[in-house]
């Protein structure tokens, strides 16, 4: 029997995208989600970055930009739920329209610019769930005319740090200009070291070890990946997230909408952002916890990213075409998966293909 989840994504994709995306939001933060009965798969947990995942499959950043409805995420059956990304003051972002469906290429272009409503009402939701059962993350940038890029990171740290279960740290959003610059090495590790100074600054941080990620782009070259990870495990970040949109345009692209400005994610990102995991979980060798995004869309996708070396994968984009009823299909596809390969936990099978 098709559920009323299925009926409603297959509504609101005749919407304009980020309509569309604006209605599914406040829908889940008003409670009218669907809720996932069934009890989470011991094969799919899965301990990292020291937090306890029920099953490795996140809705990323991006979808719930102002921390609005993460508890109904949770609800839906991901196993952890990453808000954001937000900046210190609020601002709209770019001019619409700024999202595209590339519906023949099961892909989105965005240019959004991180449009948010700032740290004020991000912490104040976050503040109004403390208490609430799972894994809560948060994803700082800066703002588009800020001074000074790498303080606004570290205010953005200061403020999420007493109500997040990690803290991403997103420098590679194509859609704020200047702002993939602080991958070049040295800006990077002067970012990492100052971000990783505020942490280890905090009050309690002796007694709770707040985990930092780092979120890069596909787009960066073999050498300037191996340096985000050696800038990430020396400024004592816990992991990293491959990765967010790419800039590029793959020839297999069919949609009218593929000349758009912007960051592409969706399935056309897989294979790119599966080959700079790759790269990254080389270069790691197990220092950190690396989370695989990019063209997830099924639980072989995800199960290819795991055994790519991801201990956790994110999705959104697919999210957005097949809506909730996709999230219990990943996780049951990628039980089957691990247990015909003969995996008796998802954290047996990561790296298996290196």
């Amino acid at each position: 029997m098709t559920s009323p989840a299925f009926f409603a994504a297959k509504l609101l994709r005749l919407l304009p995208p980020e309509t569309a995306h604006v209605i599914a939001v406040r829908a889940l933060a008003m409670g009218l989600g669907p809720m996932e009965p069934q009890i989470p798969d011991p094969v799919l947990r899965i301990h990292a970055m020291g937090l306890d995942f029920p099953n490795p499959v996140g809705i990323a950043a991006g979808f719930d930009k102002d921390a609005r409805a993460p508890d109904a995420l949770l609800a839906l059956g991901f196993g952890f739920a990453e808000a954001g990304t937000v900046t210190p003051r609020p601002q709209p972002g770019n001019p619409r329209p700024r999202m595209f469906r590339l519906t023949e290429d099961k892909g989105v272009i965005n240019r959004l610019g991180f449009n948010n409503q700032g740290l004020d009402a991000f912490c104040a939701r976050l503040a109004a769930r403390q208490g609430q059962p799972g894994i809560v993350g948060a994803n700082i940038g800066a703002n588009k005319d800020s001074a000074d890029r790498v303080a606004d990171y570290v205010t953005g740290l200061s403020r999420v740090a007493p109500y997040a279960s990690y803290v991403t740290v997103n420098i590679s959003s194509p859609n704020t200009p200047g702002l993939r610059d602080l991958q070049a090495r040295d800006a990077l590790r002067d970012l990492a070291a100052r971000v990783s100074s505020a942490r280890d600054a905090l009050d309690g941080y002796e007694t709770r070890i707040l985990p930092l990620v780092l979120k890069i782009a596909p787009d960066l070259a073999e050498d300037d990946i191996v340096d985000a990870v050696d800038a990430a495990i020396e400024a004592g970040f816990q992991g990293m997230i491959v990765s967010n949109t790419t800039i590029a345009r793959p020839d297999t692209l069919q949609s009218r909408n593929r000349g758009e400005a912007g960051g592409l994610s969706g399935a056309p990102l897989f294979e790119a952002s599966t080959h700079a995991l790759k790269i990254a979980a080389t270069a790691a060798r197990g220092r950190l916890v690396l989370i695989g995004a990019g063209g997830v869309a099924s639980g072989q996708d995800a199960y290819t990213k795991i055994r790519s070396g991801a201990s956790l994968v994110q999705l959104y984009t697919a999210f957005g075409f097949e809506g909730p009823t996709l999230i219990p299909k990943i996780k049951r596809d990628l039980a089957e998966l691990l247990r015909r390969d003969g995996f008796q936990h998802v954290g047996d099978a990561v790296g298996a293909d290196l």
